[in-house]
This record gives structure tokens, C-alpha cells and sequence, in this order.
């Protein structure tokens, strides 16, 4: 007898991470002085070790490339903070990554309204 679950540990474990990083940045990780920033979705590998986090920005402060380079810098103390809080074997590295949908998104939503005009 097999068992189906709704959907697959990784999808999961990703959910948990993105919201155990949402509440690292208001606890105990200031990262205000770059702009408003949420974590928009994380991919995580098949084997639990390697995170994605996707990321969007409203009221930048500084360049994207800057906010991408000081996130990674902060990507050890994100990670210590995650193994504290979550029960894994193994706490998956983070690497941060801008979320180009929404401007994609906004890009096609323009497109769009010229067309409608």
C-alpha cells in the first residue's frame, strides 16, 4: 500500500524556511538600510542541502547588485539563525537571489494597457 502526501517534503520544507527567514529579519536581522525586502519563494535541492531564496524589493535605498551582494554577505548569519530554529539534519546553505517575476509581471501589465489604449 502506497501512501501519496498533497505534496512533496521539499515544497514543505521550503514553505518553512521562507517563513522562519521572514521572522530572522524582524528578530534578530536589521535589513532595513536596504530597502523594504521579502522573501518572495525558496527552491530548495532534492537533497536538503542547498537553498535558493528569491527575494523582492519595494523603496530601494541601494542598487539591486548591492542589495544581492549584502544579502549574500548576511547568508551565514541567515543560515545559523535557520538551524536554530529548524529541525533538519543538515541546515541547507542559502544563497539570495532577486525575484525577476514581478518585474517581468509589471513589464507584460504595461504592455497590456498600451494595447488596451
Amino acid at each position: 500500500m502506497t501512501f501519496e502526501r498533497p505534496y512533496k517534503r521539499t515544497d514543505r520544507v521550503s514553505q518553512q524556511i521562507k517563513q522562519i527567514l521572514g521572522e530572522i529579519t524582524t528578530k534578530n536581522i536589521d535589513i532595513s538600510h536596504l530597502g523594504f525586502i521579502t522573501f518572495t519563494r525558496v527552491e530548495i535541492s532534492p537533497d536538503l542541502r542547498h537553498s535558493k531564496v528569491f527575494y523582492s524589493i519595494i523603496n530601494n535605498k541601494k542598487s539591486d547588485d548591492i542589495v544581492n551582494l549584502e544579502l549574500n554577505k548576511l547568508a551565514k548569519a541567515f543560515r545559523k539563525y535557520l538551524g536554530q530554529s529548524i529541525r533538519m539534519k543538515n541546515t541547507p546553505d542559502i544563497k539570495f537571489y532577486l525575484d525577476e517575476d514581478l518585474k517581468h509581471e509589471e513589464y507584460m501589465l504595461k504592455i497590456l494597457r498600451n494595447l488596451n489604449s
